[in-house]
Order: structure tokens, then C-alpha cells, then sequence
């Protein structure tokens, strides 16, 4: 191979230097969105501030983790001497950020429907179980997992009853892997109500599969006791018998106002555990909400007014309102995989008109577990839950504080997204522009 004049005039220790960004380069490439490994051995956090989430602030505390569960928690806990050790020191860790309802891991460019995996056929599909289509290497999971997202809610649209809804991690080799729990909800679209005969039509038709399922129950108990015949199994109806015994709620969703109430009324009707999902009239009904115990996950705080009629800050205000009547809600932001890592942008949002920062924090966190059924494993820094964490330098809601570490399940992940790879990718660009001047 020839060698150029400027190669050659290149000493060893200077082709070293030249190539060093490079080099630099291709290993930040490299290891983009390469999962974690498990940990190994004991990792121990000192000196940080921990936001429990479950019993207050504490200051200059450690906390301890193996094989991703927290073993020890507080200002005296004992540091292994095995252990590795991090010095948090004027640093915050928070509980890893929970987004209840995202389109993160079933869809990577909307246009191309090859890539996109968000619905089935038809209007009744409840046997759909999303986390079965979940891309472990989708560009946006690194996205949120670096922005403090450690468990997404991945949820299936475009039926009358989409499919069950599962609680998964952000990074991770498979769905298998990053799967948290299963079967957490059923989630419903509640249907739009311009068209009157429509609706009827529809709402006929959500009534007849409750009943069917309900009967369905009923011929198969009686067929396994051997009162009747043997009936034969349907994937459909099996799967809303968690639903119909009150072991599974369903997450409806609803904006306007009269979907709202006949999305309660209905799931009165049938004895239903329900969580509201939406957010442009949940504040107009928040006392209602709030005595029957009807939880809410609220989609975008950032949002503009939808009738000419209201102030700008409508939308801005609705967790205040719900905060004020008593309504237990988390906040989920967009919907779109491609901004769930700004969640924490809603929260701010939310804080800035008037909702106590804690109760913020606490709809990222563990009010978001609760809601879905997932807070005995996460949502909060407890000794027993996964070690799902996130440090930060400064407050996490602000838009500019940089997140330091993340950790999933005591695994720390690579802090590396596709926004990091073209900001070095780019000021390569330049060096090797300056170079040729």
C-alpha cells in the first residue's frame, strides 16, 4: 500500500494523536445502546441525597444494592467491604422515572410501516400482548433510559380494546429480558362520540364482549366441574377474565368531557376497576373523580387550549386541579416514542403552574407504580424494590440538569444515545475540517 507525503511525514507519536478522536469516535459508536451486563458483586452510593420517594429526603446517605434489588438504605448503612463503591457527593438519586403510556419500543419512524407495530385487525383484540412486539434496539429506548426513564408502559392503539398492557425496562438484550411484569391493565379506546349512531353501535358492541366474556367464564367452569359439555377455549374471551373478576383494570382512554363520564358510567355498569387516561377534561370532573376513587394518568401537560374559549394555561393547570380535589393521577407526557425521554418536561410544566414540586416528582415515580400495580418493585428507593435509579447533578426537572448515571435493576447502563453520537460524529466533522486548513 502507498503511503501519501503527509502519511509519511507524520511521526509514530503524531499518528497517535491524529488518530486518538478518531479512535475515541468509534468506541462511543461502538458502544451505543449495548445493554448492561448484570451486575456483579455489591455497588454502594454515598455521600448523595436520596428522594425516597416512601420516607422523605436524606442527606449524605448510602444506599446498597446486589443482584439489582436495594439491600440497605440510610445515613449509617454499612458499605461491604467487597463493595463497590460511588461517591455521589453533591449529587441527587432519585427512584427511576416511570412512563405509564408509550408508543417507546412499538414504533421507530411513523411514516414506514415496516417499523411500526402498534395495532392488529379488527376492534376487539384484548389476547393482544404488546411487550411481544417490543424492539430491544429501537434509537429511542436509549433516548429516555439516559434521560431517567427506567420502566415504560408500551401500549398498542387503533381498536376498540387494544390489547394488555406490560411494564418493561429501557435497556435490555430482549423483550424476554426487559420484560418487569405482564398483564398489568387492558387498555380500552374509548370511542369518539360525534356520530351519534355510531357510537350506540360501538358501545353495543363493547357491552356484547363483557357479556360474552362473563358467559364464557361461566360455561367453562361448568364444563371443568363436568356440569356441561366441554367448551371449547377462546383466546378473546380468556383474556378478559382477569378483567371481569376485578383482577385487571382497564385503562380508557378519554379526553373529552362526555367520554369521560360515559367512560365511568360504563365501567360502573359492569364492576370494573378503571384508570382514566387522557387529560383535556379530567379537571372539570376531578371532584367526581376523586369520590368515586378513580385514578388518572395524565397524557401531555404541554399542551394548548382546546376551545377558544379557555386561557392558554388550561392545559397546564390540570394536575393542580386534580391535586387540589384529592384525585390520585400520574403524569405519562406524549405518547410518541420519539419524546418519552422529555416526561420529566411535563412535570416541570406542571410544577411551574402551581403543583407542589413533591407531588411532581411522586407522578414520575411511585404514584405512577401505583397506578399500575407495579410499586411493590419499583417506584420508590426501599430496601426490597429493584435498584432503578437515577443520579443527578442539580434538580431533574429542570430541562438542563445533566443525568450522571442511570442504573436498571442495579444495572448501569451505557450513558450513550443517538443525540451524543451525532454531536461527536459532527465535531469530527469539523476537526477533520480544520485539519485540512
Amino acid at each position: 500500500m502507498s503511503l501519501s507525503p503527509l502519511s509519511l511525514s507524520i511521526t509514530n507519536t503524531n499518528k497517535a494523536l491524529f488518530l486518538l478522536p478518531v479512535l475515541i469516535f468509534l468506541g462511543y459508536c461502538l458502544a451505543a445502546q449495548t445493554p448492561a451486563p448484570p451486575q456483579q458483586g455489591v455497588t454502594a452510593i454515598t455521600g448523595g441525597t436520596l428522594y425516597t420517594m416512601s420516607d422523605g429526603v436524606l442527606e449524605n446517605a448510602t444506599i446498597v444494592f446486589e443482584n439489582g434489588v436495594i439491600t440497605e438504605i440510610g445515613i449509617d448503612a454499612e458499605v461491604p467491604a467487597s463493595a463497590r463503591v460511588i461517591d455521589a457527593s453533591g449529587k441527587n438519586i432519585y427512584p427511576g422515572f416511570i412512563h405509564g403510556r408509550s408508543t417507546l419500543g412499538l414504533t421507530e419512524i411513523s411514516r414506514i410501516q415496516e417499523s411500526t407495530d402498534l395495532r392488529e385487525t379488527g376492534d376487539i383484540n384484548p389476547n393482544i400482548r404488546a411487550h411481544s412486539a417490543f424492539h430491544p434496539v429501537s434509537e429511542h429506548l436509549p433516548m429516555a433510559a439516559v434521560h431517567g426513564v427506567t420502566t415504560v408502559v408500551p401500549t398498542t392503539s387503533g381498536s376498540l380494546i387494544a390489547g394488555r398492557l406490560s411494564a418493561m425496562d429501557t435497556d435490555g438484550w430482549t423483550w424476554e429480558q426487559m420484560l418487569l411484569r405482564e398483564d398489568i391493565g387492558m387498555a380500552i379506546e374509548w370511542p369518539s362520540m360525534n356520530d351519534v349512531n355510531r357510537y350506540i353501535a360501538t358501545l353495543d358492541k363493547l357491552d356484547e364482549v363483557i357479556s360474552s366474556a362473563r358467559r364464557y367464564k361461566k360455561a367453562r367452569e361448568a364444563s371443568a366441574s363436568g356440569d356441561a359439555p366441554h367448551h371449547s377455549p377462546d383466546i378473546r374471551l380468556e383474556a378478559l377474565i382477569p378483567v371481569i373478576e376485578g383482577k385487571m383494570p382497564v385503562f380508557i382512554s378519554a379526553d373529552e368531557l362526555k367520554q369521560i363520564q360515559e367512560a365511568i358510567a360504563w365501567s360502573e355498569k359492569h364492576g370494573l376497576e378503571t384508570v382514566l387516561v387522557g387529560g383535556r377534561d379530567m379537571d372539570l370532573l376531578a371532584g367526581q373523580l376523586a369520590e368515586k376513587n378513580i385514578r388518572v394518568m395524565l397524557s401531555g401537560v404541554i399542551s394548548g387550549p382546546h376551545r377558544q374559549w379557555e386561557s392558554y394555561d388550561q392545559a397546564y393547570k390540570i394536575p393542580l386541579k386534580l391535586y387540589q380535589a384529592g384525585v390520585e393521577f400520574c403524569i405519562a407526557g406524549d405518547a410518541s416514542a420519539a419524546y418519552a425521554y422529555r416526561i420529566q418536561h411535563h412535570a416541570a410544566a406542571a410544577v411551574a403552574f402551581g403543583l407542589p414540586y413533591e407531588a411532581a416528582l411522586r407522578a414520575l415515580t411511585i404514584d405512577a407504580a401505583r397506578i399500575l400495580g407495579i410499586d411493590d418493585i419499583t417506584g420508590s428507593i426501599e430496601v426490597g424494590k429493584r435498584a432503578s435509579l437515577v443520579i443527578t447533578e442539580g434538580d431533574p426537572l429542570e430541562l438542563w440538569a445533566p443525568k450522571e448515571m442511570v442504573f436498571i435493576g442495579g444495572r448501569q447502563i451505557d450513558m450513550t444515545d443517538k443525540d451524543k453520537r451525532l454531536y461527536l460524529q459532527y465535531m469530527e466533522k469539523h476537526r477533520q475540517k480544520q485539519l485540512a486548513e
